[in-house]
């Protein structure tokens, strides 16, 4: 279960919110996986910590829904099921949009080359076949289209709901093809926002999510078929 993750000792935070954010790091990022049995004592031992941090985190961790306690076995990572993200990307859905919408109103020449700049960036990564910093690339593509919007709030909300799937996104950025398809696609979406037209972004950007949808649904239920075969 002890995977390759550490605390970071030099944050200024509460030790419990210290343990809490990487334990959540970890599991968004897939370092802890869905199913995962999480064991307070090699929890502790792996981050230099006392149990009763660990504790704490884990009962946020379960408000959060990234944790769930299973009676006589403890802690395990949440698995995430069909319903769970179709209602986080119908909320995002709606969500992009008016971030899309308030962009074309409002994103300035320098940050039109800052999304460019985004996706290009994007592209270059391709070439390191490192999946974790392909996804942040990704992340950062449409981070810039967020603060174009202008709305924190609405930045705050979309960059929660991102989270929440993170931990498929890596999965989801292994088959070339959808690579590629990122690329076109993030070239589309730069073009229609350059252009002001905000139905044509909005519906390259749904396309976009949709094709998320479709691979991380085949991830879930790939890995619900191996849980079923190892039970």
């Amino acid at each position: 279960m002890i995977n390759d993750f550490s605390v970071d000792m030099n944050e200024y935070l509460p030790l419990r919110d210290v343990v809490f954010n990487t334990l959540r790091k970890a599991i968004l990022k897939g370092e802890l996986k869905p199913g995962e049995r999480l064991m307070e004592i090699a929890l502790a031992e792996r981050l230099g910590v006392s149990r009763t941090p660990v504790r704490e985190a884990m009962r946020k961790l379960e408000l959060e829904g990234l944790v769930v306690m299973i009676p006589r076995r403890g802690a395990q990572v949440a698995n995430i099921t069909e319903k769970d993200l179709n209602d986080v990307l119908e909320v995002r859905i709606a969500l992009e949009n008016l971030s899309i919408e308030n962009a074309c109103a409002r994103m300035t020449e320098e940050q039109l080359a800052e999304l460019w700049k985004a996706a290009k960036d994007f592209e270059a990564t391709m070439a390191e076949g490192n999946l974790v910093k392909l996804a942040e690339a990704d992340v950062a593509f449409h981070e810039v289209i967020y603060k174009s919007s202008d709305n924190r709030r609405l930045n705050q909300v979309l960059n929660n709901l991102r989270e929440q799937i993170y931990r498929y996104r890596v999965e989801y950025l292994k088959d070339e093809e959808t690579r590629n398809h990122l690329v076109k696609e993030h070239e589309e979406i730069y073009e229609a926002i350059r252009n002001r037209d905000v139905k044509q972004a909005q519906e390259i950007s749904y396309q976009h999510i949709e094709n998320q949808r479709e691979a991380i649904i085949r991830s879930i239920r790939e890995e619900t078929q191996n849980r079923q075969v190892h039970k």
